[in-house]
Order: C-alpha cells, then structure tokens, then sequence
C-alpha cells in the first residue's frame, strides 16, 4: 500500500511561482509512476502531469506545457510539481496519484492509490 500526502500548496500572484510535493510512503514507491491532478470548484479534475516510475517520462497537459515541470527523488520518496508562470487559471486543488510500473502515459492509465490533495490560488 502507498499513501501519498501534498504539500507546498498557497497563495502566490500571477507570475509567481511555486512547488508542490508529494511524498509517499512505503518502499514500493520506485516502482509506480505519479500523476497530477487539479480541480477547481465546480469543474471535473482535470490530468495537469506525469511522470514514470522511472523518471525518464513525462507528459504534460496543453494547459501547462513549458510552465510546469515533474521530477522526482526516488531516495526522499518525493515527486515535485514545479510551477512557473503561474495564472490566475491554476487556481486548484491539486493532488498526486501512483499507478503502478507505469513506464509511459496515456489518457486511460488507472491510478491505484490517490493523496488528498493542497490548494493552489492564483490572485491576480
């Protein structure tokens, strides 16, 4: 089982920046790729990024490409959600899920187990 806890969510002006972590427990984490997720109030949550459980793939909604970025540190049982640029659109709650030995992305990919979330707002 992998629980999954964000955070670094907050209040940021347009343009700001800021990054998001989801750290996860147990040892079985290298071996799942996480995605990101947001949802503003009244809309469906929306796919934002993903990344491998290698690390070495990405992909990245329309919305937020060449703004945001995923890494991730398999030793801190960590994936970071760097954001830049950021507009008053962002504004979400944005949360992490881990599909297990996920090496590439697609739209279908079932996600095992999902954290709780961290607010993101984006004044303008």
């Amino acid at each position: 089982q992998v629980q999954l806890v964000e955070s670094g969510g907050g209040l940021v002006q347009a343009g700001g920046s800021l990054r998001l972590s989801c750290a996860a427990s147990g040892r079985a984490f290298r071996s799942y790729a996480l995605g990101w997720f947001r949802q503003a109030p009244g809309t469906e949550r929306k796919f934002v990024g993903y990344i491998s459980y290698t690390g070495g793939s990405t992909y990245y909604a329309d919305s937020v490409k060449g703004r945001f970025t995923i890494t991730r540190d398999n030793a801190q049982n960590t994936v970071y959600l760097h954001m830049n640029n950021l507009k008053p659109e962002d504004t979400a709650t944005y949360c992490c899920a881990a599909a297990w030995y996920s090496g590439i992305y697609y739209p279908d990919l079932p996600y095992d187990y999902w954290g709780q979330g961290t607010q993101v707002t984006v004044s303008s």
